[in-house]
């Protein structure tokens, strides 16, 4: 079945906002009957919530129950219950009389974020020296077979980048074979997630972040156990420091 995008509208802008901001969009799907609804609807908006341009405007972000329902082909039952528990988790945040909205992480929470996904995911990769097979390290490296030449150059096709980005460092964790630290980096990471997308178009960090991703592969390819696990925390850690630096739109 193909993806339904579901739009919504931020709040007008002040009347000293000269442009209007862009509807934003959910990427959702009609959910498949059998399993728990509320399970279901918690899965993909969660997903949805991780994968969207939370930070592309500065306005608040209102979930409307009514298009959620729709969207997804269920009650309002499940889809109340899915908000719960991202409230929880802290996706979401409920406002009385006025509704439930996305919740914007500030700058602080990020960068402690970040920190905390730097110290998890260098033992990933001090783990996956270990671990790993060759042709899993291998599979690495040809995620960036498209990024090689100047022509090719990552700022040149920074969405498929981007992605590429991102799928690097969900793999890394994955050649860990940790499932401890998989559980527990998957909630960081989604909070993460549109942070890594948004700031690797900016200062050239797609060339300095590739260049990092090979100097990690090539400590994962030579078992240097010592080596992986610090420049894949250095990697993580020069990230907070940008964004403690330069994304004052977090405040």
């Amino acid at each position: 079945m193909d993806d339904a995008t579901l739009t919504i509208q931020a709040p007008m802008p002040s009347a000293s906002t000269q442009t209007r901001a862009a509807p934003f969009t959910l990427a959702l799907q009609p959910l498949s009957p059998g399993a728990s609804l509320r399970d279901l609807a918690y899965a993909k908006l969660r997903q949805a919530i991780a994968e969207a341009d939370i930070y592309g405007s500065r306005e608040a972000i209102r979930l409307d129950e009514r298009n959620l329902t729709e969207a997804l082909g269920v009650s309002r039952t499940p889809i109340r219950e899915a908000m719960t528990l991202l409230e929880q988790e802290g996706f979401l945040r409920a406002v009385p009389r006025r509704g439930v909205f996305i919740r914007r992480k500030t700058r602080r929470e990020i960068v402690e974020m970040i920190q905390m996904w730097a110290a998890l995911e260098s033992m990933a990769a001090r783990l996956a020296t270990l671990k790993a097979s060759d042709d899993e390290v291998a599979e690495l490296r040809r995620l960036f077979d498209d990024f090689q030449g100047e022509r090719q150059a990552p700022a040149r096709h920074i969405d498929e980048y981007s992605e590429a980005n991102i799928t690097f460092h969900e793999a890394l964790v994955k050649l860990s074979k940790s499932q401890a630290i998989a559980h527990t980096i998957r909630n960081v990471f989604a909070h993460v997630r549109a942070i890594r997308k948004l700031t690797i178009s900016q200062s050239d960090r797609a060339s300095r972040s590739i260049t990092d991703h090979m100097h990690i592969i090539e400590a994962l390819e030579a078992r240097d156990t010592e080596g992986a696990e610090r420049l894949a925390r250095q990697h993580s850690l020069e990230l907070a420091t940008y964004v403690n630096t330069h994304c004052d739109f977090l405040e």
